[in-house]
């Protein structure tokens, strides 16, 4: 017993409309992805070189009107700059937020800055550091 084939002999009729789209449709694929990681390439260079101030908390200490932090900030020189910090209280409400600001040449600042609260807070957040 043999089984009847519904396909026709290979190279008889030559390719099919199917195989043609399959084609089609890989090339426009990897061309399109190649678009894709190219424009994310491009943004997250943006993203890493286009900020010229970093920064961290080191620690922090908390007063009943006052959080004491200490930032380390990166930086290239004469970029001139500040960072935001917040406080929030213990139910989440924010009871503290300035921002300092970081100038001349230096390019490593190790700095503890003293942000005034409403009440007595429980952290000090980092929201982010932008240069002038």
């Amino acid at each position: 017993m043999s089984t009847a084939t519904t396909r026709p002999p290979e190279g008889r009729y030559g390719r099919s409309t199917d195989e043609r789209a399959d084609r089609k449709l890989r090339i426009a694929a990897a061309v399109l992805g190649g678009v894709l990681l190219v424009v994310l390439g491009w943004f997250g260079y943006h993203y890493v070189v286009g900020n010229k101030i970093s920064a961290e908390i080191i620690t922090f200490k908390t007063y009943s009107t006052s959080v004491k932090v200490h930032l380390e900030v990166r930086k290239d020189s004469g970029t001139n700059g500040y960072c935001t910090v917040r406080s929030q209280a213990e139910n989440g409400a924010e009871v503290g937020r300035a921002d300092f600001r970081f100038d001349g040449d230096a390019t490593r600042i190790d700095q503890v800055v003293t942000l005034r609260t409403t009440s007595q807070g429980t952290s000090a957040e980092l929201l982010g550091c932008h240069a002038d």
